[in-house]
């Protein structure tokens, strides 16, 4: 376990980070998984249904128990940056994300509040068309991460984030460049083939019986690859 808090912008890391979801998990079965993981894992994103479950105080709870964690509450914002934003750090979280679809004006509210906190935005691209003309605006807005993702719903169409990946991580110039869906052991070394920071993964650890050693493998491959 972690003894002491680390700022992320100190630490050096090999390869992509692992930001671990917790989407549609319950409370108690969470804690268990982060307590089992909590040692190889970068980030812990309090997942959009999680949040709808338990409400904004999730985050804090969460945030009480594994207090060096950087943790992502990913609220995807689409209106209100500022006071949303806000709500999000105050309750713990390092991470606060904004869909690329809400207003200009809400994405810069939002990292006017994260610049205030120290805290930091990530941009979901989740539904967005013309990813290559969305990702050249975001990320002259200041923002720190631009989130490539394909949803749950995407995924059971057959689609998967590495084309969108591509797009966002080619028209990026200053923010950082996340993925997202349905990733897992056996489609991680082609996502690590585009060279993202961090790469977002949930039932490709939670559900599987030996979550430790999964996530062990995870780290392996991205130390192997750096």
């Amino acid at each position: 376990m972690l003894t002491e808090c680390i700022n992320e912008d100190k630490m050096k890391y090999s390869g992509s980070m692992i930001q671990i979801a917790l989407d549609m998990i319950d409370l108690n079965k969470a804690k268990v998984v982060l307590h089992e993981v909590v040692d190889y894992i970068d980030i812990v994103e309090i997942g959009t249904p999680f949040i709808i479950r338990y409400g904004i105080k999730v985050v804090k709870e969460i945030k009480s128990i594994f207090p060096c964690l950087p943790l992502l509450a990913d609220l995807k914002i689409a209106d209100a940056g500022e006071y949303e934003s806000q709500m999000a750090f105050k309750s713990g979280a390092d991470i606060v994300t904004v869909l690329a679809a809400a207003e200009d004006s809400t994405i810069r509210a939002a990292v006017k509040q994260a610049a205030k906190s120290k805290k930091r935005v990530m941009i979901d691209m989740i539904g967005i068309n013309d990813i290559e003309k969305r990702t050249l605006e975001i990320d002259k807005m200041g923002v720190n991460y631009i989130c490539a993702h394909i949803g749950f719903d995407g995924q059971n169409k057959g689609k998967n984030p590495l084309i969108d990946l591509v797009k966002v991580k080619n028209n990026t110039q200053s923010a950082k460049i996340a993925v997202a869906g349905g990733i897992n052991l056996l489609n991680l070394n082609n996502i690590l083939d585009k060279n993202p920071d961090i790469v977002i993964i949930g039932n490709g650890i939670i559900s599987e019986a030996d979550r430790k050693g999964t996530v062990i493998k995870i780290k392996k491959i991205i130390n192997q690859r750096s």
